[in-house]
């Protein structure tokens, strides 16, 4: 019995020794990835092992910077417009509330952004009556200053219903789709893209939360609830935690399946979804003499389909994954009736090169044609048909349609490059606007 207590005792004590080797082995490793060092996953380094050993605890920071310049090569309206450049900080903070407090499942982020710079979309469209989509997406939505996430999220039940409140974006949660085209029309939250007057994408934040239930590891079912109020949107309320004056509120339900397809595992994404908002708009039809006549709530559905084609090598990591994605939006209130895309992008497409990236997209966004009319009518009433006229409204017709191809370049964990082409046809979907030729580059940081 005592031979079995020493030997029992050994062992125990040559786990710790193990134990104490390995945190020793670790922490060294971590102190040797300093500032640019190209094996770390940030440039500023894990000072000095303190920021892997944070995360292990519970806190994990995100400093992130990223840029996107866009040059008008050929066409739009103002052709010789030169490169434009844009740029967003974000600045965040994860609590495993879990680790630190015993909260168990339980998950805080705090994150703050800012954006800056310039926008070359609005010189390819005609500024009489703007454009659809955004070459540099992280313009959009104002430059300047904002509490984009402040939310708590609390697992219930083993995870089987989760509960999120606080200041939140709608997209983080629904249509969600990771890309990194620069043109708006490929990223995701679509949906609330073509009706960015009621669904708001980051980094606008507002007063809400969503109730998940897990049904199975592969499946779930959300419901959403949105305060609505346009100070959130103005510029200069980034911090605007007033929730008056309300207008309603945006509920959007989705169903969602994220499986792994075959021997591989091969990751999916598909998502069906539908909104509803209770803020009255004017409805286009009812337009005469500068004034609507109806107003009605607005409402509208969306689909997303991700799914990883194949695996190369055996290595689910890289292979080729194809996006479609589509919204349809009420014909009363919606400028934009539907929308669809489809992308590829290609991981890894060389052995050396297992981190890069190949992207190819195509969009269309199509005018709901009452809108149109509307336009139509305007000019009819002030008597003006000449296109050159600068009293003219232009008459937006049909569809854009976007186009783009990238290059990601990962140079580091913390450093990736990309080169672009987009070719946006029919711009604002004004047929009097040429086609647009734009080159591009971006990249993202993470400090």
């Amino acid at each position: 019995m005592e031979r079995k207590t020493e030997a029992a005792w050994r062992i125990k004590q040559c786990a710790r020794l193990t134990g104490i080797a390995t945190l020793l082995l670790s922490g060294a490793a971590l102190a040797d990835r300093a500032p640019f060092d190209p094996d770390s996953p940030w440039l500023l380094g894990d000072w000095g092992g303190y920021r892997s050993q944070l995360q292990q605890d519970g806190v994990d920071f995100q400093v992130n910077y990223t840029l996107e310049s866009a040059a008008n090569l050929a066409g739009g309206y103002h052709s010789a417009t030169t490169m434009r450049y844009t740029d967003q900080w974000a600045f965040g903070t994860t609590l495993d509330l879990d680790k630190l407090l015993n909260w168990q499942d339980t998950q805080f982020q705090f994150t703050i952004t800012s954006r800056n710079g310039q926008d070359l979309t609005p010189y390819l469209n005609d500024p009489r009556s703007g454009g659809l989509s955004s070459v540099q997406e992280v313009w959009g939505r104002g430059q300047t200053w904002r509490l984009t996430q402040f939310w708590l999220n609390k697992g219930l039940f083993d995870n089987l219903l989760e509960v999120k409140a606080g200041r939140v974006t709608v997209g983080e949660d629904f249509d969600s789709l990771d890309s990194k085209f620069e043109n708006l029309a490929f990223g995701g939250g679509q949906a609330g893209n073509w009706r960015g007057d009621r669904w708001f994408n980051w980094p606008v934040s507002q007063w809400g939360g969503r109730v998940k239930l897990n049904i199975t590891p592969e499946v779930f079912f959300q419901v959403g609830f949105y305060n609505q109020n346009r100070n959130n949107y103005d510029r200069g309320n980034g911090f605007y935690l007033d929730g008056s004056p309300t207008l309603g509120n945006l509920v959007p339900v989705e169903l969602g399946w994220k499986p792994l397809l075959g021997a591989n595992k091969l990751p999916g994404n598909y998502r069906l979804g539908f909104y509803y908002s209770s803020v009255d708009g004017d409805v286009w039809h009812s337009y005469d003499r500068g004034d609507y006549g109806q107003s009605a709530h607005a409402y509208g559905g969306y689909v997303l389909a991700q799914q990883q084609l194949f695996a190369m090598d055996g290595d689910n990591t890289r292979g080729l994954t194809l996006a479609v994605q589509a919204v349809m939006n009420d014909h009363k209130t919606s400028k934009t009736d539907n929308y669809q895309s489809i992308s590829l992008v290609w991981k890894g497409p060389f052995a050396s090169r297992s981190e890069d990236e190949i992207g190819l997209g195509a969009a269309r966004i199509h005018v709901n044609d009452d809108y149109g009319r509307m336009q139509r009518q305007v000019n009819n009433e002030n008597q003006v048909h000449d296109y050159r006229n600068p009293t003219y409204l232009p008459v937006q017709k049909g569809s854009e349609y976007n186009y783009e191809l990238y290059y990601n370049l990962h140079a580091t964990p913390w450093l990736s490059v990309r080169p672009s082409l987009q070719y946006v046809a029919s711009p604002g979907a004004v047929s009097q606007v040429k086609d647009a030729f734009v080159g591009g580059i971006s990249a993202n940081i993470n400090f």
